[in-house]
């Protein structure tokens, strides 16, 4: 559910919604990365200035640890 949030949310922002997909990795122990690939010109757009974006996307995700008690980590990368 998460995830599909994040890639929903992120088309919504992107210029080239069509490049951007979702990794989850399970790290164990109730901790999970999700790693966000998106055209290298929407980077900065999902980032925001200062990260104010990302860490508003970071604050969505961490809310939703009152339903499963699961950890998420979020990081963004460019495909070339």
């Amino acid at each position: 559910m998460v995830e599909k949030f994040l890639e929903e949310y992120a088309k919504l922002i992107a210029q080239y919604p069509e490049k951007i997909s979702i990794e989850k990795l399970d790290l164990g122990d109730n901790f999970v990365e999700l790693i966000l690939y998106a055209d290298k010109a929407d980077t900065g757009k999902l980032i925001g200035r200062n990260g104010k974006m990302i860490n508003a996307i970071k604050t969505v995700i961490s809310a939703y640890k009152s339903k499963d008690d699961t950890n998420y980590r979020v990081t963004v990368k460019a495909i070339e």
